[in-house]
């Protein structure tokens, strides 16, 4: 039981070492290629659904990315890797909208959008912000008070207090 489990455990360390060997032909530190680079920051990942080629830690996507970086090391250009990949998997894991044809609106239409609501918003605030036409509310102006009427008022006034306080009269 001892021996299957030291078995075990030396291929778990072995697989890892092995998944990180450097390609042929390249020398020192392995950087990845540009072309490569370009195509896979444009793709979501067929394995991860959600997540970007690059962020999959699935072992398929490492593959995927792999075969990417050993094509464009064939001298494939990035349009041309990313054609194959979306070839082989469909179109739906296209991350970046293409900038002709359809794809062109899904580039024109957000920043439109943001600013028609923007402008949108401006107006709406200034409409409720700005003072009032004197024109539109003009106040109906009415006569003040004529002395018959402040005479009466004045003896209502005196008629209230008296049933109020009898001590007054």
């Amino acid at each position: 039981m001892r021996t299957i489990l030291n078995l075990f455990l030396l291929l778990g360390l072995t697989a890892g070492a092995l998944g990180a060997q450097i390609p042929e032909g390249v020398e020192g530190t392995y950087e990845p290629h540009p072309e490569a680079r370009k195509a896979i920051d444009q793709l979501l990942s067929p394995y991860c659904p959600g997540l970007m080629l690059e962020q999959c830690p699935a072992e398929a996507s490492r593959i995927l990315r792999d075969s990417i970086h050993m094509l464009a090391a064939q001298g494939w250009t990035g349009d041309e890797l990313k054609a194959w990949m979306l070839a082989n998997h469909g179109p739906e894991w296209q991350a970046v909208p293409d900038r002709s044809g359809a794809g062109l609106w899904a580039w024109i239409l957000p920043p439109f959008a943001l600013v028609a609501g923007f402008g949108t918003v401006i107006v709406v605030a200034r409409r409720f912000s700005r003072p009032e036409d004197e024109e539109t509310h003009e106040q109906v102006e009415r006569p003040g008070p004529t002395p018959e009427d402040e005479a009466r008022l004045r003896e209502a006034l005196r008629e209230l207090e008296l049933a109020e306080d009898p001590t007054f009269q």
